[in-house]
């Protein structure tokens, strides 16, 4: 009768740890515009935030905010929609986006008006709504004379064991009295992942 062989724990272990090893995904950050694939897959809140700036810069150096007949003008700054596969934490890219655009003194960022009637800071509408009812007179909301809108956006390419992704952020100013788009804007981050095969 033949007996099973069994192989000491200690190995098993150590062939479970080579094989996890060999599978990890090398990562690095592309030109987006190079036409060859490079390396990597996540993109970095820092990485978010950098493309805001440069955005930002972007719609400074346009000269569009100072056709305003007055500054600062009004902006309302709408949501960023996220429509990548990543969890991004788009909050914070706006409040980036509204402190940036606040230190400009061009523009005065509203929070009392927001997407589908919702303010940004409802205890700032409901303190205006409270002051103007103590005052007797019609409570009023001065309209932003811009908005801001945004999206990310995400694009995979496969290619063997190299995949591609570049996440795209797309900024839009509109003059609300129009309801034309007066500047916008994108920035694109490109990576790669490369799978490598199993190395025993």
């Amino acid at each position: 009768m033949k007996h099973k062989q069994y192989l000491p724990l200690t190995f098993s272990l150590a062939a479970i740890g080579l094989l996890f090893t060999g599978c990890a995904t090398e990562v690095k950050q592309a030109d987006p515009k190079a036409s060859q694939v490079i390396n990597a897959s996540q993109i970095s809140p820092q990485e978010w935030a950098q493309a805001a700036d440069k955005l930002i810069n972007s719609l400074l150096s346009s000269g569009v905010l100072d056709r305003a007949p007055q500054l600062p003008s009004i902006m309302g700054v709408s949501r960023i929609i996220n429509n990548t596969q990543q969890q991004v934490d788009t909050d914070s890219l706006v409040k980036k986006l509204r402190v940036a655009l606040n230190q400009t003194g061009k523009v005065i960022t509203t929070t009392t008006i927001g997407l589908g009637g919702k303010a940004e800071d409802p205890l700032a509408k409901e303190a205006a709504e409270y002051n103007a009812a103590m005052s007797g007179e019609k409570a009023s909301v001065t309209m932003p004379y811009w908005t801001l809108s945004g999206k990310l956006l995400e694009d995979r390419v496969v290619s063997g064991k190299n995949t591609q992704v570049t996440y795209t952020f797309q900024l839009s100013l509109t003059q609300v009295k129009t309801g034309l788009a007066q500047w916008e804007g994108e920035e694109q981050i490109s990576k790669v992942a490369t799978r490598p095969g199993v190395s025993w």
